[in-house]
């Protein structure tokens, strides 16, 4: 053989060597992150040639398939399902599109997912046909359904938290949406329903929860403010500011007020504790000026502000702004306003922390993945964030939100016979825009079982007659008692 085609021969080989390589890495290595890759639609189609396995809530289940005489095999059927679409979402071969749970673990619902290899090959051996796995979330069906009849026709979400685990108990969000017309087959309609969801004034294809049009959340960020002022080590409750009904931000002739308009209790000055038991705006601008930015940013971000979360639903962060801020607006993220902006999720994981001595965990809302065959093929378990505060602060920051609820601004959340803590919160936008309600806290405050945020746009209706204390803390008020009545 010649040495032309002994150096042919070799190189035959070595590309041989190296499609097997890249295919292998593909086939194997790779398989799991191009099958979860959004452009991928293949994948999409694939799932359709299975029976998905099922989304379950409790002893419910949410989301299931039904076989069809169409090319797509089987269609999904959802129970429920204006009440349960932030949560399942909707998966449809005809928009090439998924949202929800159906999109976040649709290798798993596809029997697709690596945990799955055994199954699959399990199904090959045995000649039965492919069928995908269920998720079995952690969402509580009853409290579910209390959260959602609460919430109403407000435009708002409601978002329950376990706080010592960071399981989600409830994800409800208004106005939504019948995922089954997005599900079905039939062109023209489907195409017909997502085009005026789309053009929605208000849009109900967004979880408000987790995503949308972000609003600032208001003086329930006083909890991160005053949180920040107690782990600097250089204030306490008792610390106090100047007490007047105007205050100039500084650098600008701009004034601003407390909500009432008057003073911050009576007095020169007003502690740390009065100001977030009576919500008051001035102590608080002043109090964030003498933090400053960077110490309020590394606090907020320690209870996941400028992060983004796979719950698995991929949320949108919420924002403690990192571009350098003058002090006049330093002052307005004193209390919740400017640039800053939040999630109910978010604000929920702000009273979480407090109420798990200042542990914040990462929030999920899936348990286990389990086979037809009632396999376990994964377990997702409870994680932390880091830690916010201390044990100690942690402490104080629920006695300041007692005193909300107890005596406070917050009192539309008592409930008789429990200690509730509790922060409401109400942002304004425009010069005669509506308001934004928010009210977020926990219960019972000694040993708490459920955290509650709730976000109501538009004022609940009201314009700026609504109030946080008139309408988001009752509907936090009937979830904690869902709860804590069992």
């Amino acid at each position: 053989m010649t040495k032309e085609l002994k150096r042919l021969s070799l190189i035959l080989v070595l590309m041989f060597f190296a499609l097997f390589g890249a295919t292998s890495w593909i086939q194997v290595i790779q398989a799991q992150t191009l099958a979860e890759h959004p452009d991928n639609r293949r994948t999409l189609y694939d799932s359709f040639e299975v029976q998905r396995g099922s989304i379950i809530a409790g002893d419910q289940v949410i989301a299931s398939s039904v076989p069809t005489d169409d090319l797509y095999s089987w269609q999904r059927q959802y129970t429920d399902a204006p009440m349960w679409a932030p949560v399942t979402g909707f998966i449809n071969p005809v928009l090439r599109n998924a949202t929800g749970l159906e999109r976040a673990m649709n290798s798993e619902l596809s029997g697709t997912a690596n945990s799955q290899f055994l199954s699959r090959i399990d199904q090959i051996i045995t000649g039965q046909p492919p069928r995908g796995s269920n998720v079995l979330t952690t969402l509580d069906p009853e409290l579910q359904r209390i959260a959602y009849d609460a919430l109403g026709s407000y435009t708002g979400a409601v978002v329950a938290l376990d706080p010592k685990t960071g399981r989600v108990l409830a994800m409800v969000t208004s106005p939504s949406y019948d995922t089954n017309l997005l599900a079905q087959h039939d062109t023209a309609a489907v195409n017909n329903t997502y085009a005026e969801l789309e053009d929605a004034a208000v849009n109900p294809l967004w979880n408000r929860t987790i995503e949308g049009s972000l609003n600032p959340p208001a003086s329930t960020f006083k909890l991160v403010l005053v949180s920040a002022a107690l782990s600097s080590g250089k204030f306490t409750p008792e610390s106090t500011f100047d007490n007047p009904s105007s205050w100039v931000l500084p650098g600008t002739s701009t004034a601003i007020h407390n909500f009432d308009g008057g003073t911050c209790g009576p007095g020169e000055k007003a502690s740390i504790a009065t100001a977030l038991r009576l919500s008051c705006n001035i102590p608080m601008a002043q109090l964030a000026v003498a933090l400053g930015q960077d110490a309020i940013r590394a606090e907020a971000e320690k209870y996941g502000f400028n992060s983004s979360f796979e719950i698995p639903l991929l949320t949108t962060a919420s924002v403690y702004p990192t571009k350098s801020l003058s002090e006049d607006e330093v002052a307005s993220t004193g209390f919740g306003q400017g640039d800053v902006i939040a999630t109910p999720l978010q604000m929920a994981m702000v009273a979480a922390g407090i109420a798990n001595d200042g542990v914040v965990m990462n929030p999920r809302m899936v348990d286990r993945v389990v086979a037809p065959d009632l396999t376990v093929q994964q377990t997702f378990e409870s994680t932390e964030f880091g830690r916010a505060l201390s044990a100690q602060d942690a402490e104080t920051m629920t006695s300041l939100m007692i005193a909300n609820v107890r005596d406070g601004v917050a009192s539309g959340a008592r409930i008789e016979g429990v200690d509730v803590a509790g922060k409401t919160g109400t942002a304004e936008h425009g010069p005669s825009d509506p308001y934004t309600l928010w009210f977020t806290g926990f219960a019972p405050a000694e040993d708490p079982e459920v955290v509650v945020a709730v976000m109501i746009e538009d004022g609940g209706g009201l314009g700026q007659q609504g109030t946080s204390n008139g309408i988001a803390a009752p509907i936090a008020k009937r979830v904690m008692e869902a709860v804590l009545s069992r």
